[in-house]
């Protein structure tokens, strides 16, 4: 008898320790980037392997049905973590009580569309998921924009949100750190964890400045310096450069789809280190508000910096050199992303 309330007890207090389940919402969820995202979030790979899971899917109306597909594709994964599926097309559904929120939709620029009036459409879908966030989400949510131009609404959505703190909002420059690590490390023949703390300054576009002047290659055992591993000053300053910035546009070209899968992984990789935080003694790159920051970028921008982070909370790498090289690049991404900033808030005040 005893042995059977025994067993009963543990299987009760196995039940009542489980942790409560998170709300995480993903936008554009019936784009191409969430059908490669969800998976990964459902089945325990960004906020671990025994947090259960509430995903919310919000898109626009006419995808709605596409969102069904998602969702039944979801419930035949038969994943233990995942407690419930809401997809909808309101706002007042999609923000309520959020943990965590990764704002993949935006609208894509369309043939013949100036810059200005790509953001203009931003500007009114950020700043209504902003105010949504204000509204309905938890104040302590950590929101991921991704949708572009990621900075630039990334800062709308915040300014939009009062009372979250500013700290809590961050766009992706996840996927350039990524691609910038893997040519390093495919250039000195070694896998991609074998390169760290390569650094994106700047704007998630064609200003970007991958920067490895501070990254480390462990090659046969042995770190050492990137520019002393690749022994090939003019490719790091040069093509190394270019492919990176331009890495979107030739996953366009080659596949006539904006890249997917490695977007996917790299909102992963994000979210996962906002959560549990990075490594001893490395850093990522994350677009963040620039605040306070030491390294001459103007205030009221979000501008991808290195970062560690512990306990939810980053902190800019401070203290780096930074030679003319590094400077003049830094400055022509805040440059554009200050022209961006200028353009958007014209339109966030009409």
């Amino acid at each position: 008898m005893l042995t059977l309330l025994t067993a009963m007890y543990v299987v009760v207090r196995a039940v009542s320790s489980e942790a409560e389940p998170i709300r995480v919402l993903v936008t554009g969820a019936a784009g191409q980037i969430a059908y490669s995202l969800l998976y990964s979030i459902a089945k325990g790979d960004v906020f671990g392997k025994d947090q259960p899971i509430i995903l919310v899917l919000l898109d626009i109306p006419p995808m709605l049905p596409v969102l069904d597909g998602v969702v039944m594709e979801l419930q035949d994964c038969a994943l233990p973590l995942l407690r419930e599926v809401i997809p909808t097309d309101k706002v007042e559904v999609g923000f309520k009580d959020l943990d965590a929120a990764i704002l993949v939709g935006s609208m894509p620029r369309k043939e013949g569309m100036e810059r200005k009036d790509l953001l203009k459409a931003n500007v009114a879908i950020f700043k209504t998921q902003g105010a949504a966030l204000e509204k309905y989400a938890k104040k302590t949510v950590k929101v991921l924009v991704v949708g572009n131009p990621a900075n630039t609404n990334c800062l709308i959505a915040a300014k939009s949100a009062p009372s979250i703190p500013k700290e809590n909002f961050s766009c992706l420059t996840r996927l350039d750190h990524n691609r910038a690590s893997s040519q390093v490390a495919m250039r000195c023949g070694v896998p991609a964890n074998n390169v760290k703390n390569v650094i994106i300054w700047g704007n998630h576009s064609s200003t970007q400045y991958p920067d490895v002047h501070h990254a480390k290659v462990n090659v046969h055992g042995s770190e050492m310096a990137a520019y002393d591993a690749v022994k090939d000053d003019a490719w790091l300053k040069g093509d190394f450069i270019s492919t990176v910035q331009q890495r979107g546009a030739a996953v366009i070209k080659a596949r006539k789809l904006s890249s997917a899968m490695s977007a996917a992984k790299a909102i992963c990789d994000h979210m996962r280190d906002i959560w549990f935080g990075t490594k001893e003694g490395e850093f990522i790159s994350m677009g963040i508000y620039a605040a306070g920051n030491s390294y001459g970028i103007p205030e009221d921008l979000i501008y991808s910096f290195p970062v560690q982070i512990k306990n939810k909370s980053w902190k800019v790498m401070d203290g780096l050199a930074i030679n003319d090289f590094s400077r003049a690049k830094m400055d022509a991404t805040a440059a554009e992303l200050v022209e961006e900033r200028d353009t958007a808030m014209a339109f966030l005040s009409q």
